[in-house]
């Protein structure tokens, strides 16, 4: 819990850190508002269809007897629950590829006033989009099942709904802290597989960053504030799990302010 809710507290570093600077919050909004259309959108699309699909899965469940009510509202916050965690995720995965140039530079920026770097091979920008996409699609095909299981878990009346709302911030936080993550574990040369792997080993507090994030965009209007906020918190993130600032706070003070010293962190990492 200590680890969680220090998650939790580095994704409000990161809107501190993003809101203190009037030219990364220039930056930062770009992306959000020309995707913010497609969320907006996808939940007006949600709320006309809920009555007649929630009725639909009642009707198929229990027919017209006593319990369609209750079914029928089970259903309704189970479709809200699923639609949330994709529309959520797709939201953060398609801007995260329209901005990235702006989110690279915010990231970058917010990096290099924290301390040096292991810089990776440098690639174009519309490489990068292309992997972007092929790691969204990647953790797609994961996000997709595991909202549709949880979707099953909501139809338990009350308990499963509640099991199941939680369920989906905690599971959506570890994706979206995935891609939040993205450009500063690119800049060091690490890829998805290298993310995985060393987020996992802090997963308590990637999970509470994710988590928060997660929660925040849930609501519309909030979410385009939130992408930049969590670009600059996901990258606070990343140095934390490679133990950055730690190796170069131990090199200055030993005086040896080391060459290399955020270079092996990053090393360690995708080894």
């Amino acid at each position: 819990m200590t680890d969680f809710l220090r998650g939790v507290r580095m994704y409000w570093r990161g809107v501190r850190t993003w809101s203190s600077d009037p030219a990364l919050m220039a930056l930062g909004l770009i992306p959000g508002l020309i995707t913010a259309w497609l969320f907006v959108a996808a939940f007006v699309a949600m709320v006309l269809w809920l009555d007649s699909l929630s009725n639909w899965i009642a009707t198929l469940l229990v027919g017209d007897g006593g319990a369609h009510a209750l079914v029928q509202m089970a259903a309704a916050l189970g479709v809200v629950g699923a639609t949330v965690l994709i529309v959520v995720y797709g939201f953060v995965a398609v801007t995260s590829v329209i901005g990235q140039p702006f989110f690279e530079r915010l990231s970058f920026r917010v990096d290099d006033r924290l301390g040096p770097v292991a810089i990776g091979p440098e690639w174009p920008w519309w490489l990068n989009a292309a992997r972007g996409v092929g790691e969204g699609l990647r953790l797609a095909l994961v996000a997709i099942p595991a909202s549709l299981a949880l979707f099953l878990l909501g139809l338990i009346p009350f308990v499963g709904t509640a099991i199941a709302w939680t369920l989906g911030a905690l599971i959506g936080g570890w994706f979206v802290a995935l891609e939040f993550t993205a450009v500063p574990f690119e800049r060091r040369g690490l890829r998805l597989r290298d993310r995985r792997r060393i987020l996992a080993r802090r997963r308590a507090q990637t999970v509470g960053f994710g988590a928060m994030a997660f929660v925040i965009s849930a609501f519309a209007p909030l979410a385009v504030l939130m992408m930049p906020s969590a670009v600059a918190g996901g990258t606070l993130l990343a140095r934390a799990a490679l133990d950055e600032d730690e190796r170069i706070s131990l090199a200055t003070a030993t005086g040896d302010h080391a060459v290399g010293t955020a270079h092996e962190a990053a090393n360690d990492g995708a080894g």
